[in-house]
């Protein structure tokens, strides 16, 4: 609860410094999914049902196997793979997109996370709403509100269709390794975003992940959706573990908040960190949903409360 208190008295001092947008009347509270309510952990998951019940808008002459609106999101991130991942750090839009244009309420964070990203594997009762096998830890979703969801894309980058159910493969030993306290602190602890972002993302083997990869092998393991670089988003979780690295950034800006909401670098071409291919991003770099939301510059998202985004987080690290 104090940790709590101080964070909230930290980011209003912060904001009556140099104030929210106008437009940001009434933010979304982001709060730790086992931190919320049964009934709202319902609403949450049936809204996102009802986006995978809804029709694509993807063009099929792009993604032959898009099957419903929530499979545009993972068309989209199939299609720009290579320039998401090992550049700027991929931005919480995705999430956010979910939140704006599906009013999908009380987004939570984590799936494992609570303090410091590090607690034992979810409780029974907590874990149920997105299903499991949590005994074998290995195979096909079996129970929970997913249990029936087909998988359409991927393996890799394949959109051709290959229809199949929703699989995970959890590693508690990866994500107790490279979720835990001592990385965060780590993380958190970077002069600047282009090295806070390079920890985050850590390198391109298993033994060198951030918390990036942390989050996604430890619930996707080898042969899990949340396994692939391509298709991660098939899997529900995706969007909670995304939500809680955006929270992570969020509370390294939180400790510098005026500095830092203007500190962005990155390579615009993938692994390119010695810029042997091409320049850093800048505040101007453009973002690209696709068909799922508007174009916006990174500029527009660097505040959580700005006029794109509105929402706040109710624990920051």
């Amino acid at each position: 609860m104090a940790s709590t208190l101080s964070s909230l008295i930290l980011l209003l001092l912060n904001f009556l410094s140099i104030g929210a947008s106008n437009n940001c009347f009434r933010p979304l509270i982001r709060r730790e999914w086992r931190d919320l309510k049964r009934q709202e952990q319902a609403s949450y998951l049936n809204a996102v049902k009802c986006i995978m019940a809804k029709a694509p808008i993807t063009p099929k002459s792009i993604a032959p196997s898009v099957g419903s609106r929530y499979d545009d999101f993972v068309a989209t991130h199939i299609q720009q793979t290579f320039s998401i991942h090992f550049v700027i750090l991929g931005l919480d839009v995705g999430c956010n997109a979910l939140v704006k244009v599906y009013k999908v309420p009380g987004l939570g964070f984590g799936i494992w996370i609570r303090r410091k990203w590090t607690i034992p594997a979810p409780s029974r009762r907590h874990s149920a709403g997105f299903g499991r096998p949590w005994e074998n830890r290995r195979g096909c979703v079996t129970t929970g509100p997913f249990k029936n969801m087909i998988v359409r894309m991927g393996p890799g980058n394949d959109m051709s269709g290959n229809p199949r159910c929703l699989a995970r493969d959890f590693s508690p030993y990866f994500a107790g390794r490279y979720l835990g306290a001592n990385v965060t602190t780590f993380t958190l602890a970077q002069a600047d975003y282009g090295w806070f972002s390079r920890v985050v993302e850590g390198g391109t083997s298993f033994d060198a992940s951030g918390t990036h990869g942390g989050g996604h092998y430890g619930v996707g393991g080898t042969l899990g959706e949340m396994g692939d670089l391509f298709n991660s988003p098939s899997d529900p979780v995706f969007f909670l573990h995304h939500a809680n690295l955006d929270r992570l950034w969020w509370s390294w800006q939180a400790r510098d908040l005026p500095r830092r909401l203007k500190d962005i670098s990155g390579p615009i071409n993938i692994l390119d960190y010695s810029n042997q291919l091409g320049g850093n991003v800048t505040l101007a770099f453009p973002l690209s949903l696709g068909v799922n939301a508007k174009n916006v510059t990174v500029s527009d998202v660097m505040n959580i409360q700005g006029d794109t985004l509105c929402y706040l987080y109710d624990k920051l690290y």
